[in-house]
């Protein structure tokens, strides 16, 4: 039995599907959405719908295949773990690292956001007070146990999701002409240059800018580790999660292109406000902060979980110090917990203390992190299919959960995926988000050979690349 085996089985397992089907769209459907849609709209026109079609695609795709890995073999430490399984200890140390640093300063982010926002309706309480109750509050809810957590998670996530159905609702209800609106419903296209007035560039443009909106569904695959039945669980998660995401996210950008031009820039700032508008809501604009207020406080909450299980998992294989695998009563990861809150509460001090010209450094290193991520769940699951089909066999069982097109479909994943960083490569912003996160890459790497040389290769127990993998029973 291998380190990462016993210690999913030292957490709990109190998630349950629903409390998976929700976090992933809680997690996916985020601020982005609510405020970043309007960025890709400007960049591509109406044909920003193709854009996320082809984002879209390429995630329900690469979810596909980490969700096969992780019903296969649930782990805390999910692509980290596949990818230490199938290249080696490195992809493992590089990935789990690589996504523990993203999502502490992902959480900055998160905390600065909404105490501003909340700053901005009672000016007298200071920002720091704000960050300082949320830290608090959401560090308890992760410390009580993972199902209150699930339970924490699940409403939040619930209140997004039928903030985004509201909004679908009454979209269609303005384009059929039931509630009547000032101005022009898919007129406007014709008279700022079509359905793509950008071409093939702006579709790639409007790409660049997508691409990374449906980060945070793999928070599925990590919780698959505390859920009551693992296999079973992510597998029926996933199987919903990615078709509703696709239709949230079309469905809304749709709703904007057929009512906001997209020269309109003004408007295109916060476009859900702009719809909602349209329709004679005179408290739209607060109304949508509350809403963003409460999808931050959600990815907040779910952050925390992932970077604390991740860190849990690096410990137990050897890769972090081994402190962090410490389980409370309640069989929740504490010091991970604990650790990934006060590097949140860092990074918060990180956007208020250092230059911009670093800061941005920092930012652009996250900004393309998830593409290395997705590169390797490709690769890891190219490796590892045969592994767990001949396992299964073994047992006198099938798949629970199978990838489409193997090997075929995964190849044209990854080719798309370089395709991904070929563009980016193209355009001079995102070229430095690709060099910031290459940068990251190369640090994590030099620790783990100066950490592999210090300890003369002893860096842990026995990890899910030992020769037993295909092996493995789970409970």
């Amino acid at each position: 039995m291998s380190t990462t085996d016993n210690l999913s089985r030292q957490l709990a397992h109190g998630l349950r599907p629903r409390h998976l089907t929700m976090m992933g769209l809680g997690s996916a459907i985020g601020a982005g959405l609510f405020l970043g849609s309007g960025l890709g709209i400007a960049a591509a026109g109406p044909a920003v719908l193709l854009s996320y079609a082809i984002a879209g695609a390429i995630v329900v795709l690469v979810m596909r295949m980490l969700a096969e890995m992780a019903s296969a073999l649930p782990s805390s430490g999910s692509f980290s773990v596949y990818a230490e399984a199938a290249l080696g200890r490195w992809a493992g140390f590089l990935l789990g690292w690589l996504y523990w640093f993203t999502i502490v300063m992902v959480l900055g982010v998160e905390i600065t956001g909404v105490a501003g926002i909340v700053h901005g309706w009672w000016p007298t309480v200071p920002q720091w007070a704000v960050a300082a109750v949320i830290v608090a509050v959401f560090g308890a809810v992760n410390l009580v146990g993972v199902r209150q957590f699930g339970e924490a998670e699940f409403w939040f996530a619930t209140i997004k999701v039928a903030a985004i159905i509201g909004f679908l609702v009454l979209g269609v209800l303005i384009v059929t002409g039931v509630v009547p609106v000032a101005g022009s419903v898919l007129g406007d296209w014709a008279a700022h240059g079509g359905f793509a007035p950008a071409g093939l560039p702006g579709i790639a443009a409007g790409l660049l800018t997508v691409v990374f909106a449906f980060g945070g569904i793999e928070i599925v695959t990590i919780a698959a580790a505390e859920a009551r039945d693992p296999q079973t669980a992510v597998a029926t998660a996933t199987r919903t999660i990615l078709w509703r995401i696709l239709f949230f996210y079309v469905g809304s950008v749709a709703i904007m292109v057929a009512l906001i031009p997209w020269t309109d820039a003004a408007r295109l700032e916060s476009p859900f406000v702009s719809v909602l508008q349209m329709a004679g809501f005179d408290g739209a604009a607060r109304l949508m902060e509350v809403v963003v207020v409460l999808a931050l406080l959600s990815a907040f909450n779910a952050n925390v979980y992932a970077t604390s299980r991740m860190l849990f998992s690096l410990g137990g294989r050897g890769d972090a110090p081994s402190v962090a695998t410490r389980v409370s009563r309640r069989d929740v990861p504490w010091v991970a917990v604990l650790v990934s809150v006060f590097f949140g509460v860092v990074a918060v001090l990180l956007n208020y203390l250092l230059p911009e010209s670093l800061l941005g450094v920092l930012l652009n290193a996250v900004g393309s992190a998830l593409l290395v991520v997705w590169l390797l769940v490709v690769v890891s699951q190219l490796r590892l299919r045969p592994q767990l089909e001949a396992a299964a066999v073994e047992r006198g069982e099938t798949l629970r959960l199978r990838a489409w097109g193997y090997p075929w479909l995964s190849w044209v994943t990854l080719v798309a995926l370089v395709a991904v960083v070929g563009l980016m490569l193209s355009d001079a912003a995102a070229r430095s988000q690709v060099a910031a996160t290459a940068g990251l890459v190369v640090v994590i790497l030099v620790v783990y050979v100066i950490t592999r040389a210090v300890t003369g290769g002893r860096m842990g127990g026995r990890t899910t690349a030992d020769p037993d993998l295909g092996r493995r029973r789970h409970e």
